[in-house]
């Protein structure tokens, strides 16, 4: 049996697993559990397909504390990577059909996700909106791909603005993230994934005191910059 279909077999296994395991969280109100089965199954399916993850630089982050977290976008398996080394629950700002997806979908909503309703600016200000409320109130850390999709080629793309505006409102610092080794694992448009090694850089973290919307020009170029040195 290939990698590959170990893999299905074993993600498949899990996914059922997951369906009494969410009734059961939903029932107490066990959103952290839930994430943790999560990450967990990440965990699995990384291991079943042979991908080793070097990652640096998480003792510079504070315990506990909210962040937003900034990285390149090379492969589909980037978010699970980074859920699996990460020491916190991340949350993400996901499109709205995502959460239409059988169990997938219910988890996520369950746990404090963040839908987009619809393509558009209004739509955006609303999510991020939503998202600040989670960051101050609950203390939750965002993943975001300020790059919006997946690079077709591995080099980094312009950063678009939402993931920062967020970063502004919940007042919370950026953490810019490098990953590198997906894009040859997994590239945009393939389906099959290769064993192998992914390297993690987590920078200092960025703080934003100081800036505003007017000046993010700024931060933006220099979260890059961060990101491009990894």
């Amino acid at each position: 049996m290939t990698r590959s279909a170990l893999f299905v077999f074993a993600f498949l296994l899990l996914g059922i697993l997951a369906i009494p395991v969410l009734l059961f969280c939903m029932l107490f109100g066990l959103r952290e559990t839930f994430i943790v089965y999560g990450v967990w199954m990440m965990d699995v399916g990384r291991r079943v397909l042979g991908i080793d993850i070097e990652a640096r630089g998480l003792e510079a982050l504070e315990p506990g504390r909210p962040y937003v977290f900034m990285s390149n976008h090379e492969s589909f398996i980037d978010g699970p990577l980074l859920t699996t080394v990460l020491d916190r629950p991340l949350r993400f700002i996901v499109k709205k059909f995502v959460l239409g997806i059988p169990v997938m979908g219910p988890g996520m909503r369950f746990v404090g996700y963040i839908p987009v309703e619809k393509e558009g600016l209004g739509a955006g200000r609303r999510s991020i909106s939503r998202a600040v409320r989670a960051m101050r109130g609950e203390g939750r850390s965002f993943l975001i791909f300020p790059e919006g999709t997946r690079s077709w080629d591995g080099i980094l793309q312009p950063f678009r603005r939402g993931g920062f505006f967020l970063a502004l409102k919940g007042g919370a610092p950026i953490v810019p993230v490098t990953i590198r080794g997906t894009y040859g694992l997994m590239p945009r448009g393939k389906w099959l994934i290769r064993k192998g090694r992914v390297r993690i850089v987590f920078h200092p973290p960025v703080p934003v005191t100081g800036y505003t919307p007017a000046t993010m020009a700024g931060l933006m170029d220099k979260v890059s910059a961060a990101v491009v040195s990894g």
